[in-house]
């Protein structure tokens, strides 16, 4: 049947009917209604940064003792070597600790996002070309999770909390008030090709531009975009060509949030693990016109800890400056 001749069929069908008639002459017309592509389902913000660690007790000191979040879950190889470990931020955030695979290689594992539908997202994004695995599966502490990879080459997991695993069970548990942070506000990756980059995040992900950033003012150095349903953001740290693996740690890093840098900085000053961390910690105003200070674990990866507004209240105007090129 030609088209012409289903139409006219369908036609007929409405004004018999609005219901099962319709449907059974667009059927009996040939005529399948497009399937509804998959909606991409809400994406609530950071769940966890992940690095390596060339030693990893000393790393678990820096993020226990030092910024002084509770150390949960930890996890243990088959020989009884530990696997990974998990530093609580609050209920729904994380830091996640690996022993390193390889020496002087690229600290960062892996950066993740919170969903409230894995499942719908998985589909979504597989309808969008992107490699996703065929099924879920919990993961080691119950949650369901899978992991994308980015067209900067970057790990990024998907992952939803579930009723029975760790992260819920243990909800409002192991909050340690002696951390310096209530919320981890971004990410930063490095990015040295911007428009595909750019493209994934904002056209498949969903992401917005809040802001534009150039260290020199005529180079950029930063875009933040921010997650769709959270003012969780990724930073791109905008780099060509890529930094060696070694010097990638200020770079790969993760921003905590704090009421006051100065008396944050103050408080970690009277630590005793001042004595094994020997840098200097120093409050500035960074470009984006937020005091802010840096602190480095000991394979160099950076938490930065910044104030939630600019010096006076007001936004900070974007670069114009362009991407490295």
């Amino acid at each position: 049947m030609r088209i012409h001749d289903a139409l006219e069929l369908v036609a007929k069908a409405c004004k018999q009917s609005l219901g099962l008639g319709l449907a059974v002459a667009v059927l009996s017309a040939g005529i399948v209604p497009a399937q509804t592509a998959p909606v991409r389902p809400k994406i609530l913000g950071l769940s966890h940064f992940a690095v390596f660690a060339h030693d990893f007790d000393k790393s678990r000191k820096f993020y226990g003792e030092f910024l002084g979040f509770d150390e949960v879950f930890p996890l243990k190889n088959a020989d009884g070597s530990p696997s990974m470990t998990f530093f609580k931020i609050n209920d729904a955030q994380y830091l996640e600790l690996f022993p390193e695979k390889t020496p002087d290689s690229d600290r960062l594992n892996h950066i993740s996002f919170e969903t409230d539908n894995i499942e719908a997202l998985r589909l979504y994004l597989a309808s969008k070309g992107v490699k996703v695995p065929s099924q879920l599966k919990p993961g080691r502490i119950g949650n369901l999770a899978f992991n994308i990879t980015d067209p900067a080459g970057h790990t990024v997991e998907m992952v939803q909390y579930m009723p029975t695993g760790e992260t819920m069970r243990n909800y409002g548990k192991h909050i340690s008030p002696n951390r310096i942070s209530k919320h981890m506000t971004h990410v930063g990756i490095i990015v040295s090709d911007l428009e595909p980059e750019y493209r994934f995040y904002t056209e498949v992900l969903g992401f917005k531009e809040t802001w534009r950033g150039s260290s020199s003012g005529t180079v950029l150095s930063w875009i933040n975009l921010k997650a769709p349903d959270s003012d969780d953001y990724v930073e791109f740290m905008l780099a060509k060509p890529e930094p060696a693996p070694t010097k990638r740690g200020v770079s790969h890093h993760l921003c905590l949030v704090v009421p006051d840098v100065a008396a944050t900085v103050a408080t970690l000053k009277t630590s005793p693990y001042m004595k094994e961390y020997r840098r200097e910690i120093e409050v500035h105003v960074g470009k984006n016109r937020k005091r802010q200070a840096n602190l480095f674990d000991p394979d160099g990866t950076r938490t930065e800890v910044m104030e939630p507004t600019t010096i006076d209240g007001k936004p900070t105007p974007p670069s114009t400056a362009l991407p490295p090129q």
